[in-house]
């Protein structure tokens, strides 16, 4: 009797296994198998791509095999890479979880097992999803980022553009661009002027003094010209292609440069570039023996109009120091250096090469003596001032004496004198190509910065 009651109890779950259960369902257990496979491949694919480190990102975009170059475009469309994956795993899982409860409800039949089914379905199968098709897949291919994504990335590309996976691929990137562009955030746009007056609300703050004037150069930089910080030709220390190497050597050692613009006939027809370090290899040869015009480099150009947040962007990526500033002619204006645009923000940068020589004299709080070649926007920081006077009245003057001529049609004679709002600038020292030495007169009521 008791045997009898074991084997009703038993014969509904074991029976049907006894019953050529695995015969019966090879095809689809080996389906489920492949199934778990392919997840595991995607999930992992999905772990290396997305984990790779810039440096390996660099190596993949030099690799010249086949495997590394397809990796390589598929990672240029990162959204377009990221939906063939999760189409293809949610594909691959949907398949995997119906079979299997095809197979479960084969194994465990309706009558008085129901919980059991549920619990070998909901349970059972989620637990060998998760760790065969998910964990230990995406662990192996984070740890093996590079490798991984080179080996699954023909079956990546493959599978990106076969159906449906490429239909409903383009459907949801499409609806994504669609989402994005109706909730997109509103960016807040604040003008430069708003930056300055919150800055001034500040400025009582427990900041310094060079903490603001280096806020103040960020806030002002992407608005600077090039014009306004570049270093004039009259200043310029150029080198004459005609040169021999004994001259050139002269004027690298009193100039103490290491980069020197090389010109043909005059400073407008600038050839090369002269790297100092470039010279250095030569030292001690003969001079007739030194062809130095060959260690030219090419040299960069940019109009006297560029920005020069523009202009230090392109000079990190052409790993460059110095540019040629040209003006609406062609003819060159001046140079303009990485130094330069730096000093916009963090102010004078000095090294045992620069002439510490005192530009200006500071009379008493109100009257300053400054040198002519003296540039507009040196003048605004040592006189305190925004400038705003001198720049709706300078043309296309940017240095002092050249606003001077440029206000007055000529040059100005000494005592001779103009008024740019409430600032009066004085010649002290003048001849008949330019205006050396400038008095400039604040009154009283100007509210330094």
């Amino acid at each position: 009797m008791i045997e009898a009651l074991l084997s009703t109890q038993i014969d509904p779950l074991v029976s049907p296994l006894h019953s050529g259960f695995f015969l019966d369902n090879v095809y689809s257990i080996i389906i489920v198998l492949i199934l778990i496979l392919c997840s595991a491949i995607i999930s992992g694919s999905e772990a290396a791509y997305f984990s790779l480190s810039p440096a390996e990102k660099d190596s993949l975009s030099n690799d010249e095999t086949k495997k590394g170059q397809a990796a390589h475009r598929l990672l240029k469309k990162p959204q377009d890479l990221l939906a063939t994956i999760l189409i293809t795993n949610n594909f691959v899982n949907v398949g995997i979880v119906i079979l299997s409860s095809a197979i479960v409800h084969t194994a465990i039949p309706d009558s008085g097992n129901e919980t059991l089914r549920l619990i070998v379905e909901v349970v059972g199968i989620t637990l060998v999803l998760l760790l065969l098709g998910e964990v230990i897949p995406k662990i192996y291919a984070t740890k093996n980022a590079l490798y991984y994504a080179k080996q699954v990335s023909g079956v990546l590309k493959i599978l990106r553009s076969i159906p449906p996976i490429s239909w409903i691929k383009m459907l949801l990137l499409n609806g994504s661009n669609m989402i994005n562009k109706r909730f997109k955030k509103k960016s807040v746009k604040i003008s430069t002027d708003e930056l300055e007056q919150a800055l001034a609300l500040t400025r009582d703050m427990d900041t310094t003094d060079e903490d603001h004037k280096i806020l103040e150069g960020i806030v002002k930089f992407g608005n600077t010209d090039v014009k306004q910080i570049m270093q004039p030709r009259l200043e310029v220390v150029g080198i004459e292609k005609e040169f021999v190497f004994k001259k050139v050597m002269e004027v690298i050692l009193e100039s103490g440069y290491s980069r020197i613009p090389v010109y043909e006939n005059s400073f407008d027809n600038v050839i090369g570039i002269l790297y100092i370090k470039d010279i250095l290899p030569f030292l001690g040869q003969k001079e007739k023996d030194v062809k130095w015009l060959e260690l030219l480099r090419k040299p960069f150009f940019v109009p006297e109009n560029k920005k020069i947040d523009d202009l230090l962007k392109e000079f990190q990526e052409m790993k460059m120091h110095m540019a040629v500033v040209v003006d609406e002619y062609g003819g060159a204006d001046g140079i303009v250096t990485l130094e330069d645009i730096l000093e916009e923000i963090v102010g004078d940068i000095t090294d045992e090469f620069d002439d510490d020589e005192i530009i200006y004299t500071k009379i008493n709080d109100d009257t300053f003596r400054i040198e002519g070649r003296t540039s507009l926007v040196d003048l605004y920081k040592v006189l305190e001032i925004d400038g705003k006077d001198f720049e709706s009245n300078k043309g296309e003057a940017e240095t002092l004496s050249g606003f001077m001529v440029e206000n007055a049609g000529r040059i100005l004679k000494n005592k001779e004198n103009i008024v740019v709002g409430d600032i009066k600038l004085i010649v002290e020292s003048s001849d008949k190509r330019r205006i050396k030495m400038v008095k400039v007169i604040l009154p009283p009521k100007i509210v330094k910065k």
